[in-house]
């Protein structure tokens, strides 16, 4: 399990264009909704508790932060870059928003 983590990452949804690369590049951090859109989880084989940040189980969009496992920074960071829709917005952990987030 994860113990620490040093970024976090979201995807803004008004930007995003549901080319699913993220998806491909980091399949433990990036989902499909049946929308068409992407959206961020977190995995129970990292986490200890899966959460998939779709606005049904966990809040999406901006509230929608998910912890990037340590040793996927590489790929988050190059899904982001690839991302077409420069949707995906990475930044550095904050232990406010996990205790906040309620779930």
């Amino acid at each position: 399990m994860a113990e620490a983590t040093k970024l976090m990452v979201w995807i803004d949804q008004d930007l995003c264009t549901g080319d699913g690369i993220c998806e491909e590049i980091a399949p433990d951090v990036f989902h499909g909704r049946d929308d068409g859109l992407w959206v961020v989880k977190e995995e129970a084989s990292i986490f200890g508790k899966s959460i998939i940040f779709d606005g049904e189980a966990a809040p999406d969009g901006a509230r929608g932060v998910a912890r990037v496992p340590d040793d996927q920074v590489d790929i988050v960071v190059e899904a982001a870059e690839e991302c077409p829709g420069e949707c995906i917005m990475i930044e550095p952990y904050d232990e406010a928003i996990v205790a906040d987030r309620g779930v």
